[in-house]
């Protein structure tokens, strides 16, 4: 790899052109100079693609011949573009100046790097972490995920007090930088997730695999979500609960998934009657279905595991918390990841 790696920043988009006209301004800023930008089509049906041609010509336009969803838009639009590393950039997303040269510097200097993300703040509450990734993605004994700034629905200001650089479990899908060469390797996205989940199961086999996660605060960039399906929906909800137990079962040695599945189905049960409780029988129906599609389509899921050449208790990842932030946040009401023992968690 050269000194200045090829960079390709690649978006996946559908529809609401308006994104593209508000966001990709600040991504054609960049000043990290060997870089291409890429917007890959999932067969919009608006004027997106003629927006581009119009106003961006310089804009590497890959056009996919339906909507593939988030893991299969990248996973069709990447086998044509060729580059060192990926930045796989959801279409509501501000950039900022020189946000992509520290990542960059990075992962050029630890071979076992395969992805980082930058901070996510909210486009709308600038001093707010936000949902998709926040300040690095980490994972709790039982499979449940939660960043630091977030947990859960509880989003914490922003006040510097996690700008380190450190190694993390997952980096979000909102804006990742991949080893395009590991990306490659591990065959890219699961399909199977369509949307929600997809980056945290190929970090997972990334750590499978040997190599290693970050976030890199020094860059920051801010996200809208829920830009093509909003954040709070029950198919977000149904896809959540869905893709994480098809998550645990691909990448989980048997010995933890034979209590882990039954243990997960009561506290998911737990989560429905808290919606229903809370008046949202629409959120709890779609956790009902979630358990419903997983469990008919078992053999399926379990099919998928053979893409890992070996399996590793979450107690050898990194970025794992040892615990329940189940408990700890709804029972013990801890609220900010700070406030989590940090003797639980393995870095």
């Amino acid at each position: 790899m050269q000194n200045n790696p090829k960079v390709a920043i690649v978006i996946v988009h559908w529809n609401r052109r308006q994104l593209l006209e508000q966001f990709l301004p600040s991504v054609m800023q960049t000043t990290y100079g060997n870089m291409e930008v890429v917007v890959a089509d999932n067969c919009s049906d608006d004027d997106s693609v003629q927006f581009l041609q119009t106003h961006y010509p310089s804009v590497h336009i890959v056009s996919n011949d339906k909507n593939y969803g988030y893991a299969g838009g990248y996973n069709h639009a990447l086998q044509q573009v060729e580059a060192d590393y990926y930045v796989l950039l959801n279409n509501d997303i501000e950039v900022t100046p020189g946000w992509l040269e520290p990542i960059v510097e990075v992962m050029k200097s630890n071979p076992k790097l395969a992805a980082v993300q930058p901070k996510v703040l909210d486009y709308h509450s600038r001093n707010k972490f936000e949902y998709a990734g926040a300040g690095g993605g980490y994972i709790d004994t039982f499979g449940y995920a939660f960043c630091r700034g977030r947990l859960f629905e509880s989003l914490e200001t922003d006040d510097n007090q996690y700008n380190n650089a450190t190694t993390v479990f997952w980096a979000t899908g909102a804006c990742m930088v991949v080893k395009a060469a590991v990306f490659k390797q591990l065959k890219g996205f699961d399909e199977q997730f369509f949307a929600h989940m997809e980056e945290i199961d190929l970090c997972w086999r990334m750590q499978l695999a040997g190599y290693q996660l970050m976030v890199v605060p020094q860059s920051t960039v801010y996200h809208v979500g829920g830009g093509t399906l909003n954040k709070q929906s029950p198919q977000k909800t149904y896809l959540n609960f869905r893709n994480n137990l098809i998550m645990l079962t691909k990448n989980l040695p048997v010995s933890t998934l034979c209590w882990l599945i039954p243990v997960r189905s009561v506290l998911d049960l737990l989560g429905s009657i808290f919606f229903m409780m809370n008046g949202l029988p629409k959120y709890s129906l779609a956790v009902h279905k979630a358990h419903v599609h997983y469990f008919f389509q078992f053999g399926k899921w379990w099919g998928l595991r053979k893409q890992n050449a070996s399996f590793k208790p979450l107690s050898s990842l990194k970025g794992v918390y040892r615990g329940s932030v189940v408990w700890e946040h709804f029972i013990k009401k801890v609220k900010y990841y700070s406030e989590l023992d940090s003797s639980k968690l393995l870095k």
